[in-house]
């Protein structure tokens, strides 16, 4: 899977569950929702992501 795709897809998968979680467990879930999205805008300026640092050292994705 090429990194761009991998981001995206587990960027998705966190907000989906963060907000099933919110709504049937706890609403302080949707902390975790803002704290995704945060990163996701400040990635589109900086270039700068942790979740591609982690992704390329486990080299579970092609860069």
């Amino acid at each position: 899977m090429k990194l761009d795709n991998a981001i995206r897809a587990i960027a998705g998968t966190f907000i989906v569950i963060s907000i099933l979680l919110g709504m049937y467990v706890n609403p302080n879930w949707y902390w975790f929702t803002v704290f995704v999205g945060a990163n996701l805008f400040q990635s589109a300026f900086t270039g700068w992501c942790l979740m591609e640092k982690i992704l390329l050292r486990l080299n579970l994705v092609k860069e």
